[in-house]
């Protein structure tokens, strides 16, 4: 049963991962725009910074999760 609740936990956190991903790319691309205000541009450097955080986060637990799985 663990090995069930160890899978399904690995498979959200990589869709957590593949979210915060492309939300920190997105907020990269507006915090490059040089036609957003400067302080569209520093939330969003802010929120991809947190983003690569939370991506980090996410790919480390699912590491642990699939190492559970599979023993």
């Amino acid at each position: 049963m663990d090995t069930i609740k160890n899978t399904a936990n690995y498979v959200g956190d990589k869709v957590n991962e593949a979210t915060s991903g492309a939300s920190k790319e997105a907020n990269k691309n507006v915090a490059k725009d040089s036609d957003a205000s400067l302080g569209t541009r520093a939330s969003a450097a802010k929120d991809a910074v947190g983003d690569k955080i939370d991506e980090s986060k996410n790919s480390a637990s699912a590491e642990g999760n699939k190492q559970a799985a599979t023993h």
